[in-house]
């Protein structure tokens, strides 16, 4: 478990920083590490949190939601990176069997740690403040919201990246003052919406379902005659407020969770997420909420394909990994072109994969001999690290 061990707060909605021995010891471990998924992990936390980045969209996106009148009252976490697997899933509702557990899904920084993949974690935190333990106790209502970096593998587009912010809030009310409900949910959902995309934007709700919460609902909002999910919500499980030492019977809540991304994607017609990274001038000044971006110049994509034949155990969300250490922000998407078997021809327990690799920069034209030298590299790594004959 975490050993919560500072807090800091200044200034009105200023983020109360909470740091553990756990993490700073990982910390100092992970610096002396020099392997590839140690150096690769160093980069990722070292990226900035553009959630606290001057002049970026999704720092306004928090901004805006920080300053509804309903969270007037709340608290703001900063919460570590890095947490145990049981904060993040055991106490969480998480099945055994999740696929968010695995290692091909979750960057792990040891056996028992990771980083972490969804803000929600901040529930735990905020519940072993001793200030937030005797409102608890006292039978008040407490509220807090948290964002920042999470990390998840995942594929590669123009839609999604590994290293991507969240944002969750929650509200406990204790039952001799309210019980909330699915109206209330859909109360909080619409505000959020509204702040970010205007008072006319069309909206509903569906059904979803999330292990820390129930019943949870989802929103979709229409954007161009499509609906798209944006925000996620439901009432705290029971069960997950057993975990975190509050009585299910005196206690009930809501809660939220999104990535900000997707918002502020929808929010101004971004056709790529890196654009949200990018430090060229010309794409900054356009990053501005509900001001539709137009592209700088059309620069022009290059295309390689790679093939190979790999054992059965070949995690492919690695190898997005794997591509990303080797061509960084000039991968604009990778695509699966073909898989097969045949075990006259590659051998038992042998699969034969084929991607298509798409270079593309945001701000210049990129050149062949570049992508070339990019691609061979590949090529190599590609044979040494996945054990893979290329064809």
């Amino acid at each position: 478990m975490q050993n919560v061990i500072k807090r800091e707060k200044s200034g009105r909605n200023s983020p109360i920083i909470i740091q553990s021995n756990e993490e700073n010891v990982l910390l100092e471990l992970l610096q002396k590490r020099h392997d590839t998924e140690g150096e690769r992990l160093k980069r990722f936390l070292a990226m900035p949190d553009l959630t606290r980045v001057s002049e970026s969209p999704l720092k306004e996106l928090v901004a805006r939601i920080v300053a509804l009148p309903r969270f007037s009252d709340f608290d703001i976490l900063k919460v570590p990176e890095i947490v145990s697997a049981e904060v993040s899933f055991d106490l969480f509702n998480f099945p055994a069997d999740h696929p968010a557990r695995n290692r091909s899904d979750t960057y792990y920084v040891d056996d028992k740690h990771i980083l972490r993949t969804h803000t929600t974690i901040m529930w735990y935190f905020y519940l072993n403040e001793p200030a937030i333990k005797a409102r608890i106790t006292n039978k008040e209502s407490v509220g807090s919201l948290s964002y920042g970096k999470v990390y998840r593998k995942d594929e590669i587009d123009r839609n999604h990246m590994n290293v991507f912010h969240q944002m969750d809030g929650w509200y406990l009310l204790p039952k001799n003052k309210g019980v909330i409900s699915v109206d209330d949910l859909k109360e909080v959902l619409i505000e959020i919406a509204q702040a970010i995309f205007g008072k006319e934007i069309e909206y509903r709700f569906n059904k979803d379902t999330f292990p820390y919460t129930n019943p949870s609902i989802e929103m979709e909002i229409q954007r161009e005659g499509r609906w798209i999910e944006v925000l996620g919500s439901g009432v705290v499980h029971p069960m997950v407020l057993q975990h975190l030492s509050v009585n299910p019977d005196e206690y009930t809540g809501w809660a939220f969770g999104f990535g900000l991304e997707r918002l502020a994607i929808l929010a101004m017609n971004l056709p790529d997420i890196r654009l949200l990274w990018s430090t060229d001038a010309r794409v900054k000044k356009q990053l501005r909420l509900g001001r539709a971006y137009v592209p700088v110049s059309k620069y022009p994509k290059i295309e390689r394909d790679i093939s190979f034949v790999v054992g059965r155990d070949f995690v492919p969300n690695n190898y997005f990994d794997l591509i990303r250490d080797i061509g960084g922000d000039l991968i604009e998407e990778v695509a699966l072109l073909d898989t097969y078997e045949d075990a006259e021809k590659f051998g038992k327990d042998k699969v034969s994969y084929t991607y298509r690799i798409i270079y593309r920069s945001g701000d210049r034209t990129l050149r062949s001999e570049e992508v070339d030298r990019l691609q061979n590299m590949l090529y190599q790594e590609t044979a040494e690290q996945c054990h893979a004959e290329l064809r």
